[in-house]
Protein backbone atom coordinates (compact mmCIF):
# COMPACT_ATOMS: atom_id res chain seq x y z
CA UNK A 1 0.00 0.00 0.00
CA UNK A 2 2.89 2.16 0.18
CA UNK A 3 2.71 2.78 -3.53
CA UNK A 4 -0.81 3.89 -3.27
CA UNK A 5 -0.16 6.35 -0.53
CA UNK A 6 3.21 7.91 -1.11
CA UNK A 7 5.14 9.49 1.67
CA UNK A 8 5.73 13.19 1.85
CA UNK A 9 9.44 12.82 1.30
CA UNK A 10 8.91 10.86 -1.88
CA UNK A 11 6.48 13.46 -3.19
CA UNK A 12 8.89 16.26 -2.23
CA UNK A 13 11.89 14.65 -3.94
CA UNK A 14 9.83 13.66 -6.97
CA UNK A 15 8.60 17.27 -7.25
CA UNK A 16 12.17 18.62 -6.87
CA UNK A 17 13.43 16.17 -9.49
CA UNK A 18 10.56 17.11 -11.83
CA UNK A 19 11.18 20.83 -11.39
CA UNK A 20 14.90 20.33 -11.87
CA UNK A 21 14.16 18.32 -15.02
CA UNK A 22 11.81 21.08 -16.24
CA UNK A 23 14.48 23.75 -15.65
CA UNK A 24 17.13 21.68 -17.42
CA UNK A 25 14.83 20.84 -20.30
CA UNK A 26 13.78 24.47 -20.66
CA UNK A 27 17.37 25.70 -20.63
CA UNK A 28 18.93 23.05 -22.84
CA UNK A 29 16.08 21.69 -24.99
CA UNK A 30 12.95 23.83 -25.24
CA UNK A 31 14.62 27.18 -25.81
CA UNK A 32 16.81 25.94 -28.69
CA UNK A 33 13.91 23.92 -30.09
CA UNK A 34 11.53 26.89 -29.90
CA UNK A 35 14.20 29.19 -31.34
CA UNK A 36 14.83 26.88 -34.27
CA UNK A 37 11.07 26.46 -34.83
CA UNK A 38 10.62 30.27 -34.85
CA UNK A 39 13.58 30.66 -37.25
CA UNK A 40 12.14 27.99 -39.50
CA UNK A 41 8.71 29.67 -39.40
CA UNK A 42 10.35 33.00 -40.25
CA UNK A 43 12.29 31.41 -43.18
CA UNK A 44 9.12 29.76 -44.50
CA UNK A 45 7.24 33.07 -44.28
CA UNK A 46 10.08 34.84 -46.13
CA UNK A 47 10.16 32.11 -48.78
CA UNK A 48 6.40 32.38 -49.29
CA UNK A 49 6.68 36.17 -49.59
CA UNK A 50 9.55 35.86 -52.06
CA UNK A 51 7.60 33.26 -54.06
CA UNK A 52 4.59 35.61 -54.19
CA UNK A 53 6.87 38.46 -55.26
CA UNK A 54 8.50 36.27 -57.94
CA UNK A 55 5.06 35.13 -59.14
CA UNK A 56 3.94 38.76 -59.43
CA UNK A 57 7.14 39.67 -61.30
CA UNK A 58 6.69 36.70 -63.64
CA UNK A 59 3.09 37.76 -64.33
CA UNK A 60 4.27 41.31 -65.07
CA UNK A 61 7.07 40.02 -67.32
CA UNK A 62 4.67 37.70 -69.10
CA UNK A 63 2.22 40.54 -69.71
CA UNK A 64 5.08 42.77 -70.88
CA UNK A 65 6.38 40.03 -73.21
CA UNK A 66 2.89 39.51 -74.64
CA UNK A 67 2.53 43.25 -75.21
CA UNK A 68 5.93 43.43 -76.92
CA UNK A 69 5.06 40.40 -79.04
CA UNK A 70 1.79 42.01 -80.15
CA UNK A 71 3.60 45.25 -80.97
CA UNK A 72 6.17 43.31 -83.00
CA UNK A 73 3.38 41.52 -84.88
CA UNK A 74 1.69 44.83 -85.65
CA UNK A 75 4.97 46.37 -86.82
CA UNK A 76 5.65 43.31 -88.98
CA UNK A 77 2.18 43.59 -90.54
CA UNK A 78 2.73 47.30 -91.23
CA UNK A 79 6.17 46.67 -92.75
CA UNK A 80 4.80 43.86 -94.93
CA UNK A 81 1.91 46.06 -96.05
CA UNK A 82 4.26 48.95 -96.89
CA UNK A 83 6.67 46.62 -98.71
CA UNK A 84 3.80 45.17 -100.73
CA UNK A 85 2.57 48.67 -101.61
CA UNK A 86 6.07 49.71 -102.68
CA UNK A 87 6.48 46.51 -104.68
CA UNK A 88 3.11 47.00 -106.39
CA UNK A 89 4.02 50.61 -107.16
CA UNK A 90 7.39 49.55 -108.59
CA UNK A 91 5.71 46.90 -110.72
CA UNK A 92 3.10 49.37 -111.94
CA UNK A 93 5.79 51.95 -112.72
CA UNK A 94 7.88 49.35 -114.54
CA UNK A 95 4.85 48.22 -116.55
CA UNK A 96 3.98 51.80 -117.41
CA UNK A 97 7.56 52.57 -118.38
CA UNK A 98 7.74 49.39 -120.46
CA UNK A 99 4.44 50.31 -122.15
CA UNK A 100 5.67 53.80 -122.95
CA UNK A 101 8.97 52.40 -124.24
CA UNK A 102 7.11 49.78 -126.29
CA UNK A 103 4.81 52.40 -127.81
CA UNK A 104 7.78 54.64 -128.56
CA UNK A 105 9.67 51.79 -130.27
CA UNK A 106 6.55 50.79 -132.22
CA UNK A 107 6.06 54.41 -133.34
CA UNK A 108 9.74 54.70 -134.26
CA UNK A 109 9.56 51.42 -136.16
CA UNK A 110 6.36 52.54 -137.94
CA UNK A 111 8.00 55.83 -138.93
CA UNK A 112 11.08 54.01 -140.14
CA UNK A 113 8.95 51.55 -142.11
CA UNK A 114 6.98 54.43 -143.63
CA UNK A 115 10.20 56.26 -144.49
CA UNK A 116 11.68 53.12 -146.05
CA UNK A 117 8.41 52.53 -147.92
CA UNK A 118 8.37 56.08 -149.25
CA UNK A 119 12.03 55.85 -150.23
CA UNK A 120 11.40 52.53 -152.00
CA UNK A 121 8.32 53.91 -153.79
CA UNK A 122 10.24 56.99 -154.84
CA UNK A 123 13.07 54.84 -156.07
CA UNK A 124 10.68 52.54 -157.95
CA UNK A 125 8.87 55.53 -159.46
CA UNK A 126 12.14 57.11 -160.49
CA UNK A 127 13.35 53.84 -161.94
CA UNK A 128 10.03 53.22 -163.70
CA UNK A 129 10.01 56.77 -165.06
CA UNK A 130 13.58 56.44 -166.22
CA UNK A 131 12.80 53.10 -167.88
CA UNK A 132 9.66 54.53 -169.47
CA UNK A 133 11.62 57.46 -170.82
CA UNK A 134 14.32 55.21 -172.22
CA UNK A 135 11.73 52.96 -173.85
CA UNK A 136 9.79 55.94 -175.18
CA UNK A 137 12.95 57.50 -176.51
CA UNK A 138 13.92 54.31 -178.29
CA UNK A 139 10.41 53.80 -179.67
CA UNK A 140 10.12 57.40 -180.81
CA UNK A 141 13.54 57.41 -182.41
CA UNK A 142 12.72 54.32 -184.33
CA UNK A 143 9.15 55.23 -185.27
CA UNK A 144 9.63 58.89 -185.98
CA UNK A 145 12.72 59.09 -187.95
CA UNK A 146 10.75 61.51 -190.07
CA UNK A 147 10.48 65.06 -188.54
CA UNK A 148 6.95 65.49 -189.92
CA UNK A 149 5.70 62.47 -187.94
CA UNK A 150 7.37 63.79 -184.77
CA UNK A 151 5.58 67.15 -185.02
CA UNK A 152 2.18 65.58 -185.62
CA UNK A 153 2.67 63.20 -182.69
CA UNK A 154 3.74 66.10 -180.40
CA UNK A 155 0.60 68.04 -181.37
CA UNK A 156 -1.52 65.02 -180.63
CA UNK A 157 0.07 64.67 -177.15
CA UNK A 158 -0.57 68.33 -176.39
CA UNK A 159 -4.26 67.88 -177.36
CA UNK A 160 -4.50 64.81 -175.05
CA UNK A 161 -3.00 66.79 -172.16
CA UNK A 162 -5.58 69.57 -172.55
CA UNK A 163 -8.39 67.01 -172.50
CA UNK A 164 -7.24 65.25 -169.36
Amino acid sequence: MELLTPSIGLVFWATVAFLLLLVLLRKFAWTPILTSVKEREHRITDAVLQAEKARAEMAALSANNERLLNEAREERAIIIKEAKAVGDKLIADAKEKAGVEFNKKVADASREIENQKMAALTEVKNYAGKMALEIAEKVLKKEFSDPQKQQSYAAELVDDLKLN
